[in-house]
């Protein structure tokens, strides 16, 4: 065996006092990082947050709005939705069809315009672009190039069943001069 020519250091020894200050040092930093920990944290959002803004990039729901349908004693239901920048102001609108939740038979739609409150806050009809009262039911709807797109289906008398629309309408609806204004696409074809 081979000795050390190093005499054997003090420290390499562990004795009582050195458990003691070891112990010490980890309560010590256990006691600092306890007054060091960061804030809580919260789902809400941050003082000065511009809720406004969230809004404005948001389309509009459909719950809770007050649609210009009678339904009598069953309920409005939305069938389709679709959103968009309708009037490039920068801020989505929803397009809604709608109708009343009949028992039976193929009830007619109506196709809305929602638009979010001066607050932000709540979704309003700003526009009718279908009313219930001319009988159609929609097939298609789409939000394209700031336009609505929908096809519609009719009947060509009161003889045809309201199972089984008969006619077959393509409608688009663009925003000029304050108001909508309904025009055919163009490659159309009714049936």
């Amino acid at each position: 065996m081979q000795h050390s020519a190093v005499p054997e250091l003090a420290h390499t020894q562990t004795r009582p006092i050195h458990w003691l200050a070891t112990a010490t040092a980890v309560a010590g930093v256990m006691a600092v990082s306890s007054l060091l920990q960061p804030g809580s944290a919260t789902a809400a959002q941050p003082a000065g947050h511009d809720t406004k803004a969230v809004h404005a990039a948001t389309p509009p729901g459909t719950a809770g709005v007050d649609f210009p349908i009678t339904c009598g004693p069953v309920k409005a239901v939305v069938q389709k939705k679709a959103t968009g920048d309708l009037d490039g102001d920068g801020r989505p609108e929803t397009v809604a069809v709608v109708h009343c939740d009949a028992p039976m038979g193929t009830p007619p739609d109506g196709v809305y315009v929602l638009t979010r409150t001066a607050h932000g806050d709540k979704a309003r009809v700003v526009a009718t672009l279908v009313d219930p009262k001319d009988g159609d039911t929609v097939g298609d709807l789409a939000v394209r190039d700031g336009a609505v797109l929908a096809t519609l289906l009719g009947y060509s008398s009161d003889d045809v069943p309201r199972c089984c629309p008969d006619q077959t309408d393509k409608a688009k609806w663009a925003w000029k001069d304050g108001a909508f204004v309904r025009s055919t696409p163009a490659g159309t074809r009714s049936v």
